[in-house]
């Protein structure tokens, strides 16, 4: 059965799940890490590109949902061998040096390259990465919830072996596959993702925070809001996956058919933002495709070279092969151009942190002459 969506194609959600993706990735990435103080201080209210003179680069995050849609549209009919070909194109970007990877995904990624096979190459952590590349398994597979179970299983499982990883990595896939539905059952996605999940203690424990966050949306209530209630802390959001995945969740069932509002609502919240975002952005772009996302968000796009023409073919030869008749090239890039491009993009990242510094630095020397010292710094002993 074929997923009808708010643009009534695969190709709409697939591609709105790509540049979603992308686009959240690019807009959250200068603030990555930031609390929500430090980011009001270096930023202001962020409304667009603030990466580089405008524009915005995407990070590991939407480059691990490249590397799912590649493995996907190598193999999409045995969860074994799909992991498999994500194994080697993880072993292939780490070697690549790509910039800021989360502690777990490096160590399975070093174990991949060492010989370790996939089905023993995870780590125990209970971190975002699984969750941050999982949304197309479920505009893939979300008519088939076992298979879906299955392939985000061997997503998972080939970085991280908590199973919160891999609970939280399925609730944004079958939250993708929700909003790509035409109605979107928004207001039965807790209770149908709970009954998915399997009866254990930490599975309970998220269906019990995407309740709270469904509840939250439903009275109005922020995403910051939401989570300086539910996490017990207001000036960010960690890449603990009990935190990135009902943050992201909330700014959905808040905002379903507003990208731009969803998407800043989570940047809002601070902490692990480009993740938060890209996440946030997966899932309200399957439902809104790419004509509902900002165009000079989409333009402003600097990226090479995964680029937004390359992102679409993408997206039209996925939502081909989802049909059983690929017409489409599936795209690919040389290995040359990602080693290029992991080089300036590092560049850049170590001036958006030189310019956080020297932005705190002037700040703390302003509140020092008015004899004052900033809440949010650490105090000298």
């Amino acid at each position: 059965m074929e997923t009808v969506n708010v643009r009534d194609t695969r190709r709409e959600a697939i591609t709105g799940c790509l540049l979603g993706t992308a686009v959240g990735d690019a807009l959250g990435l200068p603030a990555e890490g930031l609390s929500r103080q430090r980011q009001a201080r270096i930023f202001g209210t962020i409304q667009g590109h603030r990466l580089l003179l405008g524009h915005g680069l995407i990070s590991d995050d939407t480059e691990h949902t490249i590397l799912t849609a590649q493995a996907l549209s190598m193999c999409s009919d045995s969860p074994s061998r799909f992991a498999q070909i994500l194994a080697s194109k993880l072993r292939l970007w780490i070697l690549l040096l790509p910039a800021g990877v989360g502690l777990a995904t490096l160590r399975s990624c070093l174990k991949l390259l060492i010989g370790v096979p996939p089905e023993r190459s995870g780590v125990f952590s209970a971190g975002n990465g699984p969750a941050m590349r999982a949304a197309l398994l479920g505009l893939r597979y979300g008519d088939s919830p076992e298979t879906m179970r299955a392939f985000v299983r061997a997503s998972t499982r080939l970085t991280h072996t908590d199973p919160k990883a891999e609970y939280g990595a399925f609730a944004v896939a079958w939250a993708a596959y929700t909003a790509a539905r035409s109605p979107a059952n928004i207001s039965t996605y807790a209770a149908d993702l709970q009954s998915l999940l399997p009866d254990d203690p930490e599975a309970r424990e998220l269906a019990r925070l995407v309740r709270l966050a469904a509840t939250s949306a439903a009275n109005g209530e922020s995403t910051p809001d939401f989570c300086k209630q539910t996490f017990g802390r207001s000036d960010r959001v960690t890449g603990y996956v009990y935190q990135t995945v009902p943050a992201a969740l909330h700014a959905w069932m808040r905002h379903p058919a507003s990208y731009r509002d969803a998407v800043l609502g989570v940047i809002a919240c601070g902490g692990d933002t480009d993740t938060t975002a890209a996440i946030t952005g997966a899932i309200v772009g399957a439902g809104v495709g790419e004509c509902g996302i900002p165009s000079e968000w989409v333009h402003g796009l600097a990226e090479w070279p995964y680029t937004v023409p390359w992102m679409r073919q993408m997206g039209e030869y996925l939502a081909e092969q989802a049909s059983g008749a690929p017409t489409a090239t599936m795209p690919d890039v040389p290995i040359a151009a990602r080693l290029l491009r992991n080089t300036v993009f590092l560049l850049v990242v170590l001036l958006t942190v030189l310019r956080w510094y020297v932005t705190d630095a002037l700040f703390l020397v302003r509140s020092l002459c008015r004899g004052t010292f900033p809440t949010d710094f650490p105090k000298p002993s």
